[in-house]
């Protein structure tokens, strides 16, 4: 007997209560709960592979024997006792929001640090820890990844375009797992619990292995964004999913404490394999290893001086050799876009006043296909199309709703006020204070484009709205910041900080408002942590300036640093469906 089973033989075996928790949109989920004793400061939370449920824990949660720990694990949605159709979720980043709210209930219900909490996830859950990590940016103390599904085994010939194909004429389509019990363990015992257990589905929808490999794809490229302490685990033998990408996962990430290891002769199922106990020793001993140490937050505040963005950046900001293919093709889809392009209104009028102008980003958030001939007009529709537009819109209505609810917060208590410091014409805002129910709210509305103002001016009087007021105004200027009045109690910078690359520049611009805000009051960023067509925006396309569109990415760890060293504390997010643009709600103080 192994000296990890002989001390889990000592402590009597933990036996975990049941609870449900309410998920951002009012879905009830099925979770479990091992607490020691004694009320815990630490927590291991765990999250399931695909098909599977957390009652499948209960035997490593024993083998862990982490006595002073607080063990959680739920049942996702559409799995175990959890509702839902079997193995269903809107998309998969609808997964990933889950696992921020299931943290953050734990956190709070347990009153225990987020920095002291260790997450764990396995195949597809795996995948799900990693995108909370690189989206979300928690300060978690460390991440486990059990054989990542960044690439499953798609063993079917051209497996993925005729699934993408299916999701196009059926909305929620499911096909059913290959994978059999044989395949994912040695162990006979443990491979006919899995054939036996009534709470494993073998269903999984189109859109959530989609989903799954579109996320993986944005991991495997943004890895680097990811500071968090991770242990990797991979199966050797492993016939579900493929190991080269958990390799290169794992090179890619920043973290300063990492570690991989490579089960020889393992199946994908490590945690039920025969040798399970050699995975869960390593498990251990690295929860261990990760509390002893200090909790790892490297300064990112010089992330625009050195780091891998800054990389990219200069690397961006270079011409692309004489006879680069890349070149020639960004040279000919340049010219496709300043002659057949000018048909489309949208495109028109990012060449006049820039792509990334109040004018252009106003025209993309109507999303109303415009243009010459009907040429023009479908050409237009494929421009409002692309995926950074759809995350624009998506940003737009993320920005709404926090606002709203920040507004529903804050009313009760005290008159609104409302400051957007870089606004263009404020659609957004405007559309909000028609909308809300607040019978005490004024905004003023900044910016440095005069025409942007006058155009929100004119928007403001077709919306019939009085109680708002437009001046020009330097976003970065502190003493311009400070001089706001009255004092506002909600603060917005939206689709500003991400046009410039210069951290101190946002530093300056956040500690002026934080000197503008009053106590306790709220300020609603966003950021643009990632961008899959960032080389082409700054190959082909120009910038309110005219010069070609570069930006630097800031990774979410990165923008919330800031924000945090400015004097706010960060209290919800939101994220699009691609991972492009998040809304983030931060407060004073």
């Amino acid at each position: 007997m192994s000296p990890l089973q002989q001390c889990a033989d000592a402590l009597s075996q933990r036996q975990p209560s049941e609870h449900c928790l309410t998920t951002w949109d009012g879905v009830r989920l099925f979770y479990r709960a091992w607490l020691p004793p004694l009320p815990a400061q630490r927590a291991l939370i765990l999250i399931h592979r695909g098909h599977e449920h957390s009652g499948r824990f209960q035997g490593v949660v024993d083998a862990l024997a982490l006595g002073d720990v607080a063990v959680f694990a739920w049942d996702a949605r559409g799995h175990g006792r959890s509702p839902g159709e079997r193995g269903y979720a809107e998309t998969f980043s609808c997964l990933v929001k889950d696992l921020d709210t299931f943290v953050r209930l734990v956190v709070k219900t347990h009153t225990i640090p987020v920095e002291n909490v260790v997450v764990l996830g396995h195949s597809v859950g795996a995948v799900i820890v990693a995108a909370w990590a690189h989206d979300y940016a928690p300060p978690i103390r460390a991440m486990i990844l059990a054989c990542p599904a960044l690439r499953v085994k798609l063993y079917v010939p051209f497996a993925l375009p005729l699934l993408r194909l299916l999701q196009t004429h059926k909305r929620k389509a499911f096909i059913q797992s290959y994978v059999k019990s044989r395949m994912l363990t040695h162990d006979p015992e443990q491979a006919a619990r899995y054939r036996t257990d009534p709470l494993i589905t073998r269903a999984i929808a189109v859109n959530v292995l989609i989903g799954l490999y579109d996320t993986s794809t944005r991991l495997l490229k943004d890895a680097g964004a990811i500071h968090v302490p991770t242990l990797v685990l991979s199966a050797g033998a492993d016939s579900v999913v493929r190991r080269a990408p958990q390799q290169q996962f794992f090179e890619g990430l920043s973290s300063p404490f990492k570690a991989m290891h490579t089960y020889s002769g393992m199946y994908h199922d490590i945690f039920h394999e025969k040798d399970r106990h050699l995975p869960i020793a390593r498990v251990r001993e690295f929860i261990v290893q990760v509390f002893q140490r200090p909790p790892a937050q490297p300064s990112l505040l010089d992330a625009d001086q050195k780091g891998f963005t800054r990389t990219e950046y200069e690397r961006l900001s270079r011409p692309l050799p004489l006879l680069c293919p890349r070149r020639l093709w960004f040279a000919l889809l340049r010219v496709l876009m300043q002659s057949l392009g000018r048909f489309s209104r949208g495109i028109r009028l990012g060449w006049r006043s820039g792509f990334d102008s109040g004018e252009s980003l106003d025209y993309v958030y109507q999303d109303t296909p415009q243009g010459t001939f009907p040429l023009g007009r479908w050409i237009d529709r494929q421009y409002l199309s692309s995926v950074g537009w759809k995350g624009i819109r998506q940003r737009k209505a993320n920005l709404k709703a926090a606002l709203r609810k920040t507004i529903d917060d804050l009313s009760p208590r005290s008159p609104v006020r409302l400051v957007d410091i870089a606004s263009g014409l404020g659609r957004y805002v405007l559309e909000t204070m028609k909308e809300a129910r607040c019978n005490d709210m004024s905004a003023l509305l900044r910016d440095r484009d005069s025409a942007s103002l006058e155009a929100g001016r004119r928007l403001a009087r077709q919306l019939r709205i009085s109680n708002v007021t437009f001046e020009h105004g330097d976003a970065f200027d502190p003493q311009s910041l400070r001089s706001i009045l009255p004092r506002p109690n909600i603060a917005i910078a939206s689709g500003l900080y991400e046009l410039f690359p210069d951290n101190q520049l946002v530093l300056t611009s956040l500690l002026g408002l934080n000197d503008a805000l009053l106590d306790g009051g709220f300020l609603i960023y966003t950021n643009q942590p990632w961008h899959p067509q960032v080389e082409m925006i700054a190959r082909v396309l120009p910038n309110r300036e005219g010069h070609p569109w570069v930006m630097r990415r800031r990774s979410q760890a990165e923008m919330d640093a800031l924000v945090h060293t400015a004097g706010f504390r960060k209290v919800s997010m939101e994220v699009d469906e691609a991972g492009i643009f998040t809304v983030s709600v931060a407060r004073k103080g």
